[in-house]
């Protein structure tokens, strides 16, 4: 397929919109939807427009965060896309909410509800008008996946791009990002660095436009899309923007190359849910495990696999896993950012070195109408000789299978929990619970020196319904590294985590507090036990003792909600069942 395809004659793709506008003159529908041409004609649709496709563009814009400042500059390349191959586009926008900016603040409190209402946006503007075809775009971590399940969840003849990612930041010779600003924050309380280093690395963490550079929830999202098909190949590790902050030409030639695929999937009747099998998500979670992807990949995917009504359980995260070395070197834990995958031939070239391993399905079909195995047998190989590896070979993997992201059970998470090792040794921890009933208390503690070795940080009621939103706890698990305390001190939580946390951290606990979970019944002073080896998470009392606490238990009372919070605590399902809506 062609990334330049020419126009072509696809009035016969007017599966839909011809109820909208009308199918074509002196029939009794074209007379019936004369009012609804006038009004389009208002805004610039011409007699010939009538007679094309329509295709929704969702343009998940905003200038209140870099991941998604550039996004309406990519909308424009899109609709040009669109005019060129002979279809007729309009376009639109929807909330975002930066994660980076609200973390820690009640602000983040509406960060995943915005998954949800992106994803009802959008399946409202597309249902709503009628539109033959989407393309949605998704930059801030949220909008990926609030960007991909409404064409899931209507089935519809759909791509999804990904905006893609930041420019690394540079200090002293360093790679920065924006989690780089949130750890020496705690460095900074740990009196590691003065005032003026702290100022140094806010002002050089983000350069420009584009999503957070390590594999943190944006690129970890992108990838696993592009690794199911539903995005085009390449996509995933394109750069934002230039060195001057422009659209990059690699970014540019994907808007061109999605609206090829998306014409390519309507000629050739392949809808999503063809493309969204069993087996799509399983390469999702291969390469997944195998980058070092983040723990919102599990509530994210589960979501997904629920709008396509596919069947796939928190548990197939373990089965998958436990078959997947970690072979990619990204941050938080490692060192390189998703700049560094583009330049040595990104998801493609990752997913043919996992499918000669027989680690994925190559017989996958996906947007461009190609297999997965025929789009990636041009890509390039690795060179584990080179002095540089951001992926590492299978026979000397950063960890062996098993060791990345597991769910947990125990009497404190019998629904199950998610914790991301990425390598790390973490046979044991055994501690006492220090006990907060939010983020903030944990923060405060934290900062004021009153967190020490061996202790588990147990913050709960910020679960999707007890917080509500489920807010990411990377301000408290970053200040624990910024203190040292990185590998002596356990993080758990019945809310969730960024991408960019790293350390002993436990998020997803499910049940939550705000149901009676166990998490919630926890005192200060309990033992808490994590054995990741034995996917073990306990607190070291009788059943007996639990269940006289539950008898007893009363639920924490936050402020009254209202609006969207209200809606949202209402409808939202445990995390174990990817938090949905419906």
């Amino acid at each position: 397929m062609s990334a330049e395809s020419s126009a072509i004659d696809s009035s016969d793709l007017r599966t839909r919109s011809r109820e909208l506008v009308g199918d074509q003159k002196g029939t009794d529908l074209w007379t019936k939807r004369t009012a609804a041409r006038a009004m389009l004609r208002a805004v610039n649709f011409s007699d010939e427009d009538f007679m094309k496709p329509l295709i929704s563009i969702a343009c998940t814009f905003t200038n209140a965060t870099p991941c998604n400042a550039h996004m309406y500059d990519l909308g424009q390349e899109l609709e040009n896309a669109v005019q060129r191959i002979g279809g007729k586009s309009f376009i639109y926008g929807t909330p975002v909410i930066s994660d980076g900016e609200t973390m820690g603040t009640s602000g983040m409190r509406y960060s995943l509800v915005s998954r949800d209402l992106i994803a009802d946006c959008i399946e409202s503007m597309h249902e709503g008008y009628l539109a033959d075809g989407m393309i949605t775009l998704g930059g801030c971590d949220k909008s990926i996946p609030g960007a991909l399940m409404p064409i899931l969840r209507t089935n519809s003849y759909g791509v999804m791009l990904y905006g893609g990612s930041i420019l690394p930041g540079k200090l002293n010779g360093q790679d920065m990002t924006v989690v780089s600003s949130f750890e020496a924050i705690g460095a900074r309380s740990a009196g590691k660095i003065n005032d003026k280093e702290l100022e140094a690395v806010e002002k050089n963490s983000c350069p420009g436009s584009g999503s957070c550079g390590g594999m943190f929830t944006a690129n970890t999202m992108s990838s696993i899309i592009e690794a199911m098909g539903l995005s085009v190949p390449y996509s995933a590790a394109h750069t934002a923007v230039d060195q001057q902050n422009l659209i990059s030409e690699s970014k540019r030639r994907d808007c061109i190359n999605s609206v090829a695929a998306l014409f390519e999937c309507m000629r050739a009747g392949i809808r999503v849910r063809d493309i969204a099998t069993r087996k799509a998500f399983e390469n999702g979670i291969v390469v997944m495990m195998a980058l070092g992807g983040s723990t919102n990949a599990v509530l994210h995917m589960l979501a997904m696999a629920h709008e396509a009504e596919v069947d796939l359980s928190i548990d197939d995260f373990n089965k998958i896993g436990e078959k997947v070395p970690l072979i990619g070197d990204f941050k938080p834990f490692g060192n390189f950012v998703m700049a560094d995958l583009e330049r040595v031939g990104g998801i493609p070239a990752v997913m043919k070195y996992l499918l000669r391993a027989g680690l994925i399905h190559g017989d996958c079909i996906s947007v461009t109408g190609k297999t997965i195995a025929e789009n990636v047998a041009d890509a390039p190989e690795f060179d584990f000789a080179s002095g540089i590896q951001v992926i590492r070979p299978l026979e000397a993997p950063l960890a062996t299978p098993g060791k990345h992201v597991i769910v947990m059970r125990g009497n404190l998470a019998p629904e199950g929990s998610v914790i991301k090792l990425s390598g790390k040794e973490v046979e044991r921890h055994y501690g006492p619970a220090r006990v907060f009933n939010s983020e903030e208390d944990a923060l405060d503690a934290i900062l004021s020196g009153k967190i020490v070795d061996n202790d588990v940080v147990v913050i709960r009621y910020e679960g999707p319904r007890g917080g509500p939103g489920m807010r990411e706890m990377l301000s408290p698990s970053a200040a624990i590294m910024g203190a040292g305390l990185g590998k002596t001190v356990a993080l758990i939580t019945d809310g969730r985590f960024s991408g960019g946390s790293h350390g002993i951290m436990v998020g997803h606990i499910c049940p939550e507090a705000a149901v009676g979970g166990p998490i919630g019944l926890i005192e200060e002073g309990d033992m808490i036990l994590l054995e990741p080896s034995k996917k073990s998470l306990s607190v070291d009392i009788s059943d007996q003792e639990l269940d006289s606490r539950r008898k007893a238990w009363n639920p924490v009372e936050k402020c009254a909600l209202r609006g969207t919070l209200k809606k949202y605590a209402a409808t939202v399902s445990s995390a174990s069942l990817g938090a949905v809506t419906y």
